[in-house]
């Protein structure tokens, strides 16, 4: 089974555990990997990996009558061997993220956490122990986390950064604070402003040595070098960081902190441009997401009246059938796609073996008697970026690819500005569609919550208003 990284786009192969579960280092991979990575970086290299209660969590039983937290004794083992191991080959640090540490525990998974890495504690020394959270606030788990017998905690304040008072109330005096304030899960410049006040704070109270600068998690979420982007409006790249560049930005901050007051101002002048831009801000739309009240989210007539004018125009029976949506893009689909971005037709040439495949897909439905149809939507390349490509305010990268799961990869638009829609998207062809027979023909539209969620989002503005914005574009389509 896979699943999907907490609420990112990144997935997962879950484990799956039984009640007579045995433990062992299965791979080698992360000693070799490691041994890569110390060649390149020296005593610099960290290797990162699973908490082993997040490990847990994040897995499931298969079979009844245990919970998996009760493996924690016989899970715990094989961490310290590995820690071992590492350690001898030279690392310095060990980062073991625990995610779980954010979400709400029962009060036999906070004592796991507790009994796990006082585990560790007591076997593995020489050798520093950084447990990572992340995607939330640790809020009841607080006083968890940092009575933890470890060396360093990290904490994403981008999520959260009101998190950081309670903890700097219940810190440990030996305990590290890793900062996490650049935004490891979107594509935009850091402001460093932001960032600097919740850095001064944490050194205030605790002082520099005992202060981390780093991403909010890790940067697999985004893509990897903006440099490779070579047909972005110039203007709206200035306003942008990829992986690289945000390593980049947790080297300046650190700078700025330390007193380099140089590349602050460059930082103000790209995060001012972008407030101010009418690329990003277009008053028509923003006046069209104020007006909206709480009648807009009321149907003018009941659910019963609905039905009935329903039924009244289609009679449909009492189990009427359809399909979701989409058909398979065949090999013959994706290369007729490329031979038209290749130059290789024309228009009119792929139009018509698009037009071709739909009416294919229709008599297909015909032939098996469902009673509403759908398209087969051929001429889109994404259930997102279809959208994207036709709506203003969104971009595209060339190059902007992020792991989905295995060597599967995604290349998520971004939002950038006001989103609205200038022209019709899907009309012309579930005109078409519809035109090619006598029974119903359904209008596919991507809803506004699953194209924002599978893009690179403003931080600029709430979620919702984006969300906003995107649906009132889907309405004036529909």
């Amino acid at each position: 089974e896979m699943t999907k990284w907490l609420d990112t786009n990144y997935h997962y192969i879950v484990p799956e555990f039984t009640a007579a579960q045995e433990f062992k280092i299965f791979h080698e991979n992360i000693f070799g990997e490691y041994n890569n990575a110390k060649q390149l970086l020296g005593a610099k290299a960290k290797p990162v990996l699973i908490g082993p209660v997040s490990y847990l969590l994040l897995g499931k039983e298969k079979e009844q009558g245990f919970d998996r937290i009760d493996l924690i004794k016989k899970l715990v083992p094989v961490y310290i061997e590995i820690i071992n191991r590492l350690k001898q080959q030279g690392a310095e640090w060990i980062q073991l993220d625990e995610p779980c540490l954010s979400l709400d525990l029962s009060k036999k998974e906070k004592e796991a956490f507790s009994q796990a890495y006082r585990a560790i504690a007591n076997r593995v020394s020489g050798i520093k122990i950084l447990v990572a959270t992340y995607f939330e606030a640790l809020l009841d788990n607080t006083a968890l986390a940092v009575s933890l017998p470890i060396s360093a905690l990290h904490v994403d304040l981008v999520r959260a950064p009101e998190q950081l008072e309670e903890i700097l109330v219940l810190i440990p005096d030996h305990l590290q604070l890793s900062l996490g304030v650049v935004d490891g899960r979107n594509v935009w410049k850091n402001d460093y402003e932001k960032s600097l006040k919740l850095i001064h704070t944490a050194v205030e109270k605790i002082g520099s040595d005992r202060v981390i600068i780093a991403p909010s998690c890790s940067l697999l979420h985004c893509p990897i070098d903006l440099d490779l982007e070579t047909a972005i409006d110039p203007e709206i790249k200035n306003w942008m960081a990829f992986a690289s560049q945000k390593l980049t930005e947790v080297k300046e901050i650190h700078s700025i902190a330390e007193g380099n007051r140089n590349l602050l101002a460059a930082n103000k002048a790209a995060i001012e441009s972008r407030q101010s831009s009418e690329k990003v801000h277009k008053q028509v739309v923003k006046n069209r997401i104020a007006a909206i009240t709480e009648a807009d989210a009321n149907r003018k007539s009941a659910f019963p009246v609905r039905q009935r004018l329903h039924q009244e125009r289609f009679n449909f029976p009492s189990f009427p059938t359809t399909t979701i949506g989409s058909f398979p893009q065949t090999d013959d689909i994706r290369k007729l796609r490329s031979r038209f971005k290749k130059g290789e037709l024309n228009l009119e040439q792929y139009e018509q073996a698009i037009e071709q495949a739909t009416i294919d897909s229709i008599r297909w439905q015909e032939e098996i008697g469902l009673d509403v149809l759908v398209h087969g939507e051929f001429e889109r390349n994404d259930m997102v970026e279809y959208f994207g490509e036709q709506l203003d305010g969104f971009l595209f990268t060339k190059n902007g690819w992020v792991q989905s799961y295995g060597s599967r990869c995604v290349k998520p638009p971004v939002i950038y500005g006001d989103i609205s829609r200038e022209k019709d998207m899907t009309v012309r062809w579930s005109t078409f569609a519809a035109a090619q027979t006598n029974k119903p023909m359904k209008g596919m539209l991507t809803g506004p919550v699953t194209i924002l969620q599978w893009s690179f989002v403003r931080d600029d503005q709430p979620r919702e208003t984006t969300t906003n914005q995107i649906a009132f574009a889907i309405r004036d389509e529909v």
